[in-house]
């Protein structure tokens, strides 16, 4: 089916799913979609990692169950259609729509996923929606999407209201962005560059840089579990995954036996080049470590490291552009960074940030509240993680009140339209009713003025 005709089916059962569903009818579909995601996990994420090449199984297994759930939980007592307020005070009404019809583009890093809460989050506001899936993710994403369809049939979700280019490619996704209503994006900066000009309403992201703070006088080994946990976790092409760790170096003895307790090799100095040259090639991430386990790339770079190695530590020789390190590392590889006080804790994560990942997220372990208050005034992220794993948290979680979600926006600092999780609010219009409310007394031009 050709672009214009996907287009034309999802407009039709847009708007036959608007005028047939309540809020009541829309829940249940959103259920047995983020359901059927839940009860496929080992399936989907054999099919994800044997076609992409990428992750670890039992993580996109995590994956897919987490983040079903985790949607599912987030949405099911929101209210997403008709009127959403009444303002007792001014009595203004807020009233919220459909935008028409998403175009969703996903990437080959989380292939089930995305697409899911993409669905989930149109589906919830009674908006259609054609998905286009990195060309190397295209099977396991649009079986992904078959199984979604196949749960909500019995419903009487109108045909063409959840939809996939089943052949993705260029020139397609640029017309898919062209003629929907609204783009969101999710995956390389090139993409979300197109999906910024292709001049529809656009929700993209921005690339993941992860700074983590080690305050002084934490427990050193929790702090360490929880990074590396974070690194770790499908390989490290999660953009939320941690990217570095910024220490007190009064702290250097035991912060290294914690980190190598908890599966960290330290790579010796004379395999440092090694390391940065396998991970980096003419200043960008090299494609085939991406994804990859610490022994591929071990085995890559020339180096030998203990079998159960779950992170490969890279010292760092200074920070920002200074030090290839203090990059993006798509990959279980981190880098370490020493600093004399709090402040220069803030300045290194800065300024990496500044080199790249600007507005996305930063972590920190710490018990002081001060300091945590500090950085998150100081650090120009969207978010910033406390006490946690940033990879498997910043994307949303029960417990921290961020929305469950795969499209994380990173705010001007990143380009981005929102600098907040995206969620399924993104894609409801709201109309005002706003009346003169007598209730509200005009004051003098005296009263207002005066401070």
């Amino acid at each position: 089916m050709e672009i214009r005709e996907m287009i034309e089916a999802a407009r039709k059962a847009q708007q036959l799913y608007q005028a047939r569903f309540d809020q009541q009818a829309v829940d249940l579909v959103v259920r047995a979609a983020a359901k059927t995601i839940y009860d496929n996990a080992e399936l989907l994420a054999r099919e994800a990692v044997d076609e992409t090449q990428m992750g670890v199984y039992e993580h996109k297994v995590a994956k897919n169950r987490n983040k079903s759930k985790g949607v599912w939980y987030n949405l099911r007592d929101k209210k997403s259609m008709g009127v959403l307020s009444i303002d007792e005070r001014t009595g203004m009404i807020e009233i919220a729509k459909p935008i028409g019809v998403v175009a969703g583009i996903t990437p080959m890093t989380n292939p089930i996923v995305t697409p899911m809460s993409k669905i989930i989050f149109a589906l919830k506001t009674r908006n259609a929606i054609i998905i286009a899936p990195h060309p190397k993710s295209k099977r396991c994403s649009a079986h992904a999407i078959d199984l979604i369809l196949e749960a909500i049939a019995p419903f009487g979700v109108p045909e063409g209201m959840v939809q996939v280019i089943r052949e993705p490619s260029i020139e397609k996704t640029q017309e898919l962005m062209s003629l929907a209503d609204v783009v969101v994006a999710t995956g390389g900066m090139a993409m979300v560059h197109s999906a910024y000009s292709s001049g529809k309403p656009s929700f993209g992201v921005g690339a993941g840089n992860v700074q983590v703070i080690l305050d002084r006088f934490i427990d050193f080994d929790d702090a360490a579990e929880k990074v590396i946990t974070g690194r770790s976790f499908d390989n490290g092409i999660i953009c939320s995954g941690e990217q570095s760790f910024i220490y007190h170096k009064d702290d250097k003895e035991e912060v290294f036996r914690a980190f190598r307790a908890h599966g960290a090799y330290f790579v010796p100095e004379e395999d440092r080049d090694k390391v940065i040259n396998a991970i980096f090639e003419n200043g960008s991430i090299a494609r085939d470590i991406v994804g990859k386990g610490v022994q591929v790339i071990a085995k890559k770079a020339g180096i030998t490291c203990p079998e159960d190695t779950r992170v490969l530590v890279v010292e760092s020789h200074g920070y920002g552009k200074d030090d290839m390190v203090s990059k993006e590392k798509m990959c279980p590889v981190m880098g370490a960074f020493p600093y004399s006080n709090f402040e220069e804790a803030l300045k290194i994560a800065k300024t990496n940030l500044f080199l790249e990942g600007n507005g996305h997220t930063a972590g920190i372990h710490s018990n002081n509240q001060a300091n945590i208050i500090k950085a998150g005034s100081e650090i120009s992220v969207s978010r910033v993680i406390v006490n946690a794993p940033c990879a498997t948290t910043a994307g949303g979680s029960i417990q921290n009140g961020l929305a469950v979600t795969n499209t994380l926006g990173c705010g001007s600092w990143g380009n981005n339209s929102i600098s907040e999780n995206f969620t399924y609010k993104h894609l409801l219009n709201i109309t005002r009713i706003a009346p003169i409310s007598a209730r509200i007394k005009v004051p003098t031009d005296q009263d207002i003025w005066e401070y």
